[in-house]
């Protein structure tokens, strides 16, 4: 009997999940937190917009998580032999880019950088290039403008080519020392594939598309011409990175003699391209064309396909539309939030300090109605992702009085990504991608039937939740057994390996009512403090709201 193994790269851990290819069983499942920084985050008090990774972290991680996985399988199943593992994928957080060395050693193993925050991994939430990311626009905008149309029509601070240019920038000692510069979820199959030259990487499409301007329509990366109106070194780089990105179909390479005495796994088994969680998350929870899968966790991403037979419209606002990116054969989908749990993170373990509070917040919040606390919130802690692409917007909490309680705050906090959730639904709907269903992935789904009943009655969708707890990890899984050749397509893997919760969310009537008119003024805020419609008269905002808090408080 046949197993894979998934690794899933997040933000604060890393996990390895022991998976039966069969019927998608998982037998063994381990998470590892990384043992730098908070919470696995190097950070800088002066700079709150500063968020880094060390690499050291990521290959302890897989090794530690791996041999944790293996040892639970071999409990659950005493008959499960490690020879019985055919193949391993990885999936992780982007964009996560690392400056490496002409060897693909990340520079911070290098005594003389080991301490400098630049030469560690820039994960996906570091902000600190908001400057870059807009003059890449503007450049696009000039001179390429099919470069953005691909993307929503913004250059995320959270991408590739502006964390680079970044560093460039702030420490060109850091810059000119690399040789390359190397996505996570690239460069953990490379380490396992003993990869030793980071031009012979198999990078994966949809950190290339997605994140770097990556597309076969224009040759791959962004040409020389255009990255040297930016910087002429970043044309230079771009002889350093690579010239052809894969889909999952593809291989990234095979284990290699180290690290298969290392993790007890024979020698040469295939390693799957590495994907975004997220992307290998929708694979996990049975992504196919009028699916949307939202993977909420931290921030939240939704993921959709479109068959690449068929012609997608280029939507304003979105993270990118990719040939091959999440599923071979569709188009990819992307857009999301850059702050969900991390803002009830926020009010219930920063502000309130007390983490134990999440659990009696929520059981208060679910005793009231909507509208009743008579408060509204914009869910922009971290930034807008989609449809705005603006880190720079911040959040908003609207309409407390000398009454207002920790739980009313809690509940608009939900409340306010459930809006931010559905502009999303309105925006891929309204250029003709189908949301027939969505399917929901992550802890907090799992965690909080409130937020999935919220969410139900703010999008009026059918809310369901994937079989697995480990979307993420268990789709990196599904791209090992394809590549291995435990099945024929990612269709007939998704078809034997995934499933589905039997509890449904469906949208509860009258909420939804009163919730369509929350959204409304959400939108007016949303457009407004946005720069949609600058010149936007509030005035009414705090009156409607007060109006809905008596009618829901009777």
């Amino acid at each position: 009997m046949p197993f894979t193994i998934g690794l899933d790269y997040g933000t604060n851990s890393a996990r390895a999940l022991v998976v039966d290819c069969s019927n998608g069983r998982e037998i063994g499942t381990a998470v590892v937190n990384y043992p730098s920084g908070n919470q696995g985050i190097l950070l800088n008090p002066a700079d709150h917009l500063l968020a880094r990774q060390s690499p050291a972290d990521y290959v302890f991680a897989v090794e530690q998580a791996t041999l944790q996985a293996l040892a639970q399988a071999r409990e659950t199943e005493p008959s499960f032999s490690n020879d019985q593992v055919i193949g391993i994928g990885m999936d992780g957080t982007g964009s996560s880019p690392l400056p490496v060395d002409a060897n693909n050693v990340p520079l911070s193993y290098n005594p003389i950088f080991a301490d400098n925050l630049n030469a560690q991994c820039w994960l996906w939430k570091d902000h600190t290039s908001i400057p870059e990311a807009a003059a890449v626009t503007a450049t696009a905008r000039e001179l390429r403008p099919q470069y953005l149309a691909k993307i929503g029509g913004t250059y995320s601070s959270e991408w590739f080519w502006a964390k680079v240019w970044h560093c460039l920038k702030v420490d060109p000692a850091v810059f000119d020392a690399a040789y390359s510069w190397v996505e996570l979820a690239d460069f953990i199959p490379a380490v396992l594939g003993g990869v030793t030259d980071p031009t012979a990487i198999r990078r994966g499409v949809c950190m290339a598309g997605h994140k770097a301007l990556y597309a076969e329509d224009w040759g791959g990366l962004p040409d020389k011409e255009f990255l040297s109106a930016l910087d002429p070194k970043l044309a230079a780089l771009r002889d350093r990175l690579y010239t052809e990105a894969f889909d999952a179909s593809a291989i990234a390479g095979n284990l290699c003699p180290e690290w298969a005495a290392k993790l007890g796994l024979p020698e040469g088994i295939p390693i799957a391209i590495g994907e975004m969680d997220v992307h290998y998350g929708a694979i996990g929870c049975g992504v196919d064309e009028g699916t949307l899968v939202k993977v909420i966790g931290t921030s939240t991403c939704d993921c959709a396909v479109v068959s690449a037979d068929k012609t997608v419209a280029d939507i304003p606002g979105i993270c990118g539309i990719v040939k091959g990116a999440i599923l071979p054969g569709y188009f990819g989908i992307e857009a999301g939030q850059s702050a969900v749990g991390d803002i009830f993170k926020w009010w219930v373990e920063g502000v309130l300090g007390d983490a134990s509070l999440h659990g009696p917040l929520t059981e208060q919040a679910a005793t009231m109605n909507p509208g009743q606390s008579g408060l509204l919130a914009l869910d922009w802690n971290n930034g807008n992702r989609t449809i705005l692409v603006d880190q720079g917007l911040t959040g908003l909490l609207l309409g407390q009085t000398l009454y207002t309680t920790q739980a009313e705050i809690y509940r608009t906090l939900i409340e306010g990504t459930a809006f931010g959730a559905r502009a999303i639904i309105d925006r891929i709907r309204e250029y003709g991608v189908p949301v027939n269903r969505i399917v929901c992935s992550g802890g907090i789904a799992e965690k909080n039937p409130l937020l999935m009943q919220i969410y139900a009655d703010v999008t009026g969708c059918e809310m369901r939740l994937s079989r697995s707890s480990q979307s993420c990890a268990l789709g990196s899984a599904i791209g090992a057994a394809v590549v291995a050749g435990a099945h024929p397509d990612f269709a007939a893997a998704q078809a034997a390996m995934t499933g589905l919760q039997e509890i449904t969310y469906r949208p509860i009537v009258a909420n939804q009512a009163i919730y369509n008119q929350l959204y409304a003024l959400y939108r007016q805020l949303h457009d407004a403090f946005g720069g949609v419609t600058p010149n936007s008269d509030l005035g009414r905002v705090m009156k409607d709201l007060l109006a809905l808090k008596a009618q829901q408080s009777h």
